[in-house]
């Protein structure tokens, strides 16, 4: 019995400790958020864009993000209503089929908010009125990706033989710099972000650490016009959540706590980066022929164990 007590103290413990560590995880602020929440006017410019809608006062935003710990259930990238309209955001590297089923989750929570705000009863006889939802997904992975996609809550039900009553739409658009062209042109902001994206995934594969990539590209981007305000303003913070946001390691983590099958994806992908790692040694230490030679070099050994991670047998003694 007392072991058995002992067992679910130290289970609580355990509990306890990973939801602690799940909301910190939560609280940190993405790039992509930090960019349009602390710029109305570019989130409008965004809302306009995808909406064909020309508003102009960034006044009319009332910004609804789920913040409090009171909502700790899952946590939106951003959610904000304009004009009776609830538009939820997400930003995301890595497809997930599972998507609607995470909006739908937001979407619970937004509408328990409003509902709250309102000191309305849902069992009361007068109708409740709820802003109109718009799901949208901003994705710039490294997978090849359609300019824009649907996907649907009904797409994950298991009996497809009964007409569901309840659907989710979530609009995944691809914001890699070079697609949706007509839409970055309209979002001055979401456009920079892009390219910001795409000089940092550059100089990652040839710097020789992250932090040293990352400078780099905020420093090109300064020198580019580029977000240069936010980056020459804020220039300590926005490194710090481009280093959470490129971490490999937990990159990595996250995507073996997700599945094996996501998890063999985004090795491949990864590898596609190593390889054009290893394409940068070899350039380093000149001609092929060259480079095969200084495999023997247990300078250049060590330089590839720390490059790929891998740990170097140890001898016996």
């Amino acid at each position: 019995m007392a072991k058995q007590q002992r067992k679910k103290r130290a289970d609580r413990k355990t509990n306890q400790r990973h939801n602690e560590k799940q909301m910190q995880r939560n609280v940190k602020d993405r790039l992509f958020r930090y960019l349009f929440e602390k710029d109305r006017e570019a989130l409008l410019d965004l809302y306009n864009a995808l909406n064909g809608t020309e508003y102009r006062d960034p006044l009319q935003l009332e910004i609804v993000t789920i913040e409090s710990a009171v909502y700790v259930v899952m946590k939106n990238d951003l959610a904000y209503i304009l004009s009776g309209t609830l538009s939820m955001y997400e930003h995301q590297s890595t497809y997930s089929p599972n998507l609607p089923a995470r909006f739908l989750i937001y979407l619970a929570q937004e509408y328990q908010k409003v509902i709250e705000r309102a000191e309305r009863s849902l069992y009361g006889t007068e109708q409740i009125s709820l802003p109109t939802p718009q799901c949208v997904v901003f994705y710039n992975g490294i997978k090849e990706m359609p300019e824009e996609r649907t996907l649907k809550l009904s797409d994950t039900f298991e009996n497809k033989k009964v007409k569901a009553d309840v659907e989710l739409t979530v609009r995944m658009i691809n914001i890699n710099y070079g697609h949706n062209v007509r839409l970055m042109e309209k979002c001055r902001t979401l456009e920079e972000y892009s390219q910001l994206v795409a000089i940092t995934r550059d100089h990652m594969l040839a710097a020789k650490d992250m932090q040293t990539a990352l400078s780099g590209a905020i420093d090109y981007c300064i020198e580019n016009d580029i977000l240069k305000q936010v980056l020459s303003e804020n220039r300590a913070e926005v490194l710090g959540m481009l280093l959470e946001e490129f971490d490999a390691e937990k990159y990595e983590r996250t995507i073996r706590g997700e599945g094996r099958e996501e998890g063999r994806e985004e090795g491949r992908e990864e590898g596609e980066i190593k390889v054009n790692r290893l394409g940068t040694l070899m350039t380093e230490a000149g001609r092929s022929d060259d480079f095969l030679k200084s495999l023997s070099d247990r300078e250049f050994q060590k330089k590839l164990f720390a490059e790929f991670g891998l740990e170097e047998e140890k001898k016996k003694a």
